[in-house]
């Protein structure tokens, strides 16, 4: 098992910066993927960023203002979000997988005002 816990949500105008942070916990010996994913409501999940085996990809939406970042001493991954847009506005979550399933966070509200 393998517990996640998502922080650095908030309101943000646009234009600003906001970083996300996920703790991972439990059994993390040899997760390799980590990443990040939101949704909007009325909209389906987008992948953001990941990050498997020190590769790291990036949805077009976000090219250029997000960077994904692994702490492996604190098992922690971060999101860095600059150059926030309206558009970002959703509930991000973080996932992980190990052993072949996956796993997420409960999800932290990023909101952009224009």
């Amino acid at each position: 098992q393998v517990q996640l816990v998502e922080s650095g949500g908030g309101l943000v105008q646009s234009g600003g910066s906001l970083r996300l942070s996920c703790a991972a916990s439990g059994s993390i010996y040899s997760i390799d993927t980590m990443g990040w994913y939101r949704q909007a409501p009325g909209n389906q999940r987008e992948l953001v960023a990941g990050l498997a085996s020190g590769d790291t990809n990036y949805a077009d939406s976000v090219k250029g203002r997000f960077t994904i970042s692994r702490d492996n001493a604190k098992n922690t991954v971060h999101l860095q979000m600059n150059s926030l847009k309206p558009e970002d506005t959703a509930v991000y979550y973080c996932y992980a997988v190990h052993s072949y399933t996956t796993y997420r966070g409960q999800g932290t509200q990023v909101t952009v005002s224009s």
